[in-house]
């Protein structure tokens, strides 16, 4: 492992002054530094959770199943070892963090018919990876020399997400490369790091009937781009077309692009977008949302399909049997072992060749970007989307690929995550396009038309995040569900005679509008009541059978994770929703990024005396939330904490003035 940077001792300096005051060299060597600050305290934070949070309580975060079986094992298409892994006892509203490619240990609960919080648990020696996961299934690739029967014959087995070693030490590498670069990689820091203007193209503008003004000029300035362009997407604005249409526009131009995005959610979007304009998309790892579609234009599945894959399979098999059954002093081994090998190198690069021939899109994450079956190649366009949610340091991996970069995204949505607070104040949250967007305003395009929210809805987000430039398109400016409704509410949950539902109250419990610890996160049950109680009357005037038959669907958000989970466990108990499951989702603003809902009920959790807000005062997660909304929006929570933040008295005062 090449991380062994010591932590500097003193606080670095905040890099979020302006870029020109340090060379380009001197900003990468802080970014390595404030990554590796990140890198002990992510690394740190694992471990004792490791120690201190039992299974049951990483099994509910969905860091863990337990208990699970391992089915059956094989060699998969890309010759790896693995095993397919089932959970049965699956919650229906369960989710999990597995996905492609993020590294898992297996363990054991020693006494499986006992709590696992009492039984001693005994960890398997390796690391696996995940190759596929859905809901309640997984596929995990393991070392060759891994004891698969051991797996399969395990009582009270169970498997947990690792330490991801993989992901920084290939953003470290991206760095080191970086500051080394010479030729067009260099070129690109260079200008990045510094106000030295972009070289751009001269040509008439091209129109585009199906894109409104902001859009077309977008997509003009991607295309007119030598080196870099950026679409300023706020919540909307059809970031995702014009992205769409800049990718399309480019292949009239260009043989191929390689399109990345930070995580494989937001390369499953794009390229689902892709695919449906009929662009041929080759998607390198597995897609989180696993649809036929998706999983067809997988490099897995169309390396399998491929009519030399069944030769190719062959030969491996042999070569496998060969080495099993190795005698000592076999002179002719070798021999055997390097024709079969050279003969199956010789079908994969040509499988290889002919399916990234014919591909015009190659999509990745930004650090799947890195991935073997990518070496040696380059790419005259890279598009980055959600360009503002990654890390510095994962934007560089797959530039060094590329001759010019368009980023797409919103600095005011959701940020990186960053764990360490050091790290943080030192400018680790900062990402590559926010720097771009402050040295170079000339290369960015913000997107002004959206056609998501009611106008009063998006005004607040529209004055306060950019400089009130966003509109309403003609046909959402008016949308609403009920005549004569104001668009977003503020329910407030004074501390003192709020009235609460009997149906939503447990009666032994004492229901008080203040926040409490649930774990390590936060709830307000009370609260969150009074949320599902607001919910229940809002559909009643709107009629259960109207909800039903337009399918009005409905997002309840939380910034606090005990909070969703509390939300869930109740609307689970409640008679009323029944009906309405497959319209009402429950989750975090982060797992509401990029998504929208006819009716959002946002639900804040904070409520001391002290005014104490935590990091409800990260705004631009709540510029995520209170841009879902379609038709309505409810905030519920406790004015008298949360109004002591500017941001909160402007929002309470602006909709207590609708």
């Amino acid at each position: 492992m090449g991380i062994t940077m010591s932590v500097p001792a003193t606080p670095i300096p905040d890099l979020r002054r302006p870029a020109h005051s340090l060379s380009p060299i001197l900003e990468l060597q802080r970014q390595q530094l404030l990554l590796q600050m990140e890198y002990e305290t992510e690394k740190d934070a694992f471990r004792q959770m490791t120690e201190k949070i039992g299974v049951e309580r990483r099994v509910s975060r969905g860091d863990a199943w337990w208990p699970v079986k391992a089915g059956r094992s094989y060699y998969n298409s890309m010759n790896q070892l693995v095993v397919e892994i089932t959970r049965s006892t699956v919650d229906d509203d369960a989710d999990h963090n597995f996905e492609f490619g993020k590294p898992v240990q297996f363990f054991c609960v020693a006494e499986p018919h006992s709590s696992p919080l009492t039984s001693p648990i005994k960890y398997f020696s390796f690391t696996a990876t995940v190759s596929y996961a859905d809901h309640d299934r997984m596929v995990v690739a393991l070392p060759d020399a891994a004891p698969v029967v051991d797996l399969q014959q395990a009582e009270g087995l169970g498997v947990q997400l690792s330490f991801d070693e993989t992901s920084y030490r290939t953003m470290f590498d991206a760095l080191d490369r970086t500051m080394r670069a010479k030729g067009r990689l260099g070129y690109l820091r260079d200008l990045f790091y510094t106000r030295q203007q972009a070289e751009t193209y001269s040509f008439r503008r091209m129109r585009f009937p199906y894109l409104n003004a902001t859009q077309e000029e977008a997509v003009n300035k991607v295309l007119r781009a030598k080196d870099v362009a950026i679409v300023h997407g706020p919540p909307g604005t059809g970031k995702t077309t014009t992205l769409v249409e800049a990718i399309r526009e480019t292949l009239m131009r260009e043989s191929q692009v390689l399109v990345c995005a930070q995580s494989n959610m937001a390369v499953d979007w794009i390229s689902e977008k892709l695919i449906d304009r009929g662009i041929s998309v080759l998607r390198i790892g597995n897609p989180t949302r696993v649809t036929d579609q998706l999983l067809a234009y997988t490099y897995e599945r169309r390396f399998e399909a491929h009519p030399d894959y069944p030769q190719l399979w062959a030969l491996r098999k042999a070569i496998r049997e060969l080495r099993n059954r190795r005698r000592q002093g076999d002179e002719n081994y070798h021999q055997k072992m390097d024709r079969l090998k050279s003969r199956a190198t010789e079908i994969e690069i040509r499988i290889n060749q002919q399916l990234f021939g014919e591909a015009r899109v190659v999509a990745s994450t930004l650090v799947g970007s890195a991935n073997r079956l990518l070496d040696g190649q380059k790419f005259s366009t890279l598009f980055i989307d959600e360009a503002a949610q990654a890390l510095e340091a994962a934007s560089w991996i797959p530039i060094r690929r590329a001759g010019r970069v368009v980023f797409a995204g919103d600095h005011c949505q959701l940020p990186p995550t960053v764990k360490s607070y050091e790290a943080l104040k030192g400018g680790l949250g900062r990402t590559l396009m926010e720097r771009i967007v402050d040295n170079k305003p000339e290369v960015v395009t913000l997107l002004k038309m959206q056609y998501r929210m009611n106008e009063e809805i998006m005004r607040f987000s529209s004055d306060w995040f950019y400089h009130g430039l966003v509109e309403p398109a003609p046909e959402v400016k008016y949308r609403s569900i009920l005549d004569l409704d104001t668009p977003m509410e503020w329910v407030e949950t004074e501390r003192e005679g709020m009235p609460v539902s009997s149906s939503t109250v447990n009666d032994e419990e004492e229901k008080e509008y203040s926040e409490s610890m649930s774990g390590h996160s936060l709830v307000n049950k009370a609260e969150a009541d009074c949320a599902l109680l607001t919910l229940q009357n809002y559909i009643e005037r709107i009629g259960k059978q109207r909800m039903l038959d337009e399918r009005l669907d409905v997002g309840i958000i939380s910034p606090y994770r005990a909070q969703v989970d509390y939300l869930r466990r109740q609307l689970r108990k409640l008679e009323f929703f029944k009906p309405f499951r497959g319209l009402v989702t429950v989750n975090t603003v982060d797992g509401f990024q990029g998504q929208e809902r006819d009716i959002i009920v946002i639900s804040m959790v904070r409520a001391n005396d002290a005014g104490q807000i935590g990091f409800l005062r990260d705004l631009r997660r709540m510029n995520v939330a209170i841009t879902r909304a379609r038709m309505k929006l409810i905030i519920v929570g406790d004015s008298a904490t949360l109004t002591r933040h500017p941001f909160y008295r402007k929002l309470h005062e602006y909709i207590e003035n609708l």
